[in-house]
């Protein structure tokens, strides 16, 4: 796997992210196999054998420079309890999107934006992004709420833009501009 050391640990008030590591398998096999977080969430895997597939995307983000995940942890604690990074990096346009998820024991406290802000903020100040998006799927009004409390714009809805369990599904657009970001910081 690529260097991880190359991407700093972020911390925020309460948490402690790092990059994702061969070694969070288990944990991504625990949290990417909770129907309760993949309900709207693009991969689901129930086995170790398949999460090695979860764990190539993450390898391959940086191995072509298209992204990267970061685990985290309450501060001072080892337990890791979410995920939080960019995928669908493309340096020339400096757009990236972002993706996140929490085990549900840790869901309703706050975290998930939390995080977001730490990996936006790397984003905009250490990637030089312009543009950070975010779909999500229809009906998953809790990560609408998220992006609409970090200051994102719901570009539009995209009705029965994917298949996914064999029923279409909508996609609902967010973004965020880096000058729309550095007005909140101002």
């Amino acid at each position: 796997m690529p260097q991880t050391d190359v991407f700093p640990r972020l911390v925020t008030e309460r948490l402690e992210l790092r990059p994702v590591q061969p070694a969070d398998a288990t944990f991504i096999l625990e949290g990417l196999s909770d129907e309760r977080v993949t309900r709207y969430y693009a991969v689901h895997h129930d086995s170790p054998e398949a999460v090695q597939e979860q764990m190539q995307f993450y390898e391959d983000l940086l191995a072509t420079g298209t992204g990267i995940w970061w685990a985290f942890t309450l501060k001072g604690e080892d337990r890791l309890i979410g995920a939080c990074g960019f995928s669908a990096l493309e340096a020339e346009h400096r757009k990236a999107e972002i993706g996140f998820w929490l085990l549900p024991d840790y869901w309703g406290k706050g975290y998930i934006p939390e995080a977001a802000r730490a990996v936006i903020s790397y984003g905009f100040e250490q990637l030089g992004l312009n543009r950070i998006e975010a779909l999500v799927e229809g009906g998953n009004a809790a990560s609408e709420k998220v992006l609409q409390k970090l200051g994102f714009t719901c570009e539009g809805c995209l009705r029965e833009r994917e298949v996914k369990q064999g029923h279409y599904i909508d996609l609902i657009y967010y973004s965020m501009l880096k000058r729309e970001f550095t007005a909140t910081r101002a």
